[in-house]
């Protein structure tokens, strides 16, 4: 199991160099992160973007272009697009969003000639070492999916899966969150909670254990549960967290980089190469993280 983003880091190292292709590359804190992890040697990269930005933002950071692929398209659809193609033929191992709304790069994902898309849910994973926290804390889904119901749910938990695998989590504990810790048929989330449970326990979800209800509370302390009477052995103790809704895991997700002094990392899972994809207000250090966690997602 990696323990913390350090590791994450030195194992990324050991995997690469794989190539990034980066979508409107003519970002700031995306070409930071970039300079590092080209120069760690976790990756090779492709920039597609405003090339004189590119070269210009380059200059002032200290990032020598000499030995990236670099590709002039002002247009941010049409650089999404190129970007994907990279991917989708071979020449790219993982796409980054540079700076460009999620909406239209995930246009280009999905495109149906040169996109990467499989058929499945596509979901936002997020990744946090948090001080406070005794391991690698999961979140999903806090970007893509407003409002799942019980089947997006569960291919949010297997997408998930995918990331926790490459974080090398044998047995990931999966917690589903909700207002209150027994179902309710007045609150949909307990009872979805309680059907991912069921699922699992009847094998139709595998490679991990489900539990919930859980409030947040006593899914990630042990003495919260103890208080509450809560006898799951899970709780305490989760992986992964399972919110109910992209408000909720939202919040939360944001509520962790920004107080909770968490370092974080963010993918989109279910296409056919990872897509990493961090907000536009993290820092670069996040976007270094998730470009090591994608390079790791490519290795498995």
């Amino acid at each position: 199991m990696i323990k913390n983003f350090d590791e994450l880091l030195n194992i990324a190292i050991s995997k690469g160099p794989k190539i990034v292709s980066v979508a409107c590359a003519q970002d700031d804190d995306v070409l930071r992160a970039i300079k590092v992890a080209y120069e760690k040697g976790i990756i090779k990269g492709i920039l597609v973007g405003d090339v004189p930005k590119i070269q210009a933002i380059s200059k002032e950071i200290g990032l020598d272009l000499s030995e990236f692929e670099l590709i002039h398209i002002e247009d941010l659809a049409a650089a999404s697009l190129k970007a994907v193609e990279l991917v989708s033929t071979g020449k790219a191992d993982l796409v980054m969003k540079g700076l460009v709304d999620t909406a239209v790069i995930l246009k280009a994902v999905l495109n149906k000639e040169v996109g990467l898309r499989t058929g499945n849910v596509l979901s936002h994973v997020a990744v946090f070492d948090i001080p406070t926290y005794h391991k690698i804390l999961t979140v999903t889904d806090a970007a893509m999916n407003i409002a799942p119901d019980l089947k997006t749910k569960k291919q949010i938990i297997e997408n998930a899966l995918v990331v926790t695998r490459a974080l090398e989590i044998e047995i990931p504990n999966v917690g589903i969150i909700a207002a209150k810790e027994k179902v309710n048929p007045a609150m949909p989330a307990t009872v979805d909670a309680g059907e991912l449970v069921r699922m699992n326990q009847e094998g139709e979800i595998t490679g991990c254990k489900v539990g919930g209800p859980f409030a947040l509370d006593n899914a990630v302390s042990k003495e919260a549960a103890k208080i509450k009477g809560i006898k799951d052995p899970m709780a305490g103790d989760v992986d992964i967290i399972v919110g109910p809704t992209i408000e909720a895991n939202n919040i939360l997700y944001k509520a962790l980089n920004f107080l909770a002094n968490a370092k974080s990392a963010g993918i989109i899972v279910g296409a056919k190469a990872p897509i990493v994809l961090t907000s536009r207000a993290d820092s670069d250090e996040s976007k270094l993280n998730s470009i090591a966690l994608g390079v790791l997602m490519t290795a498995i």
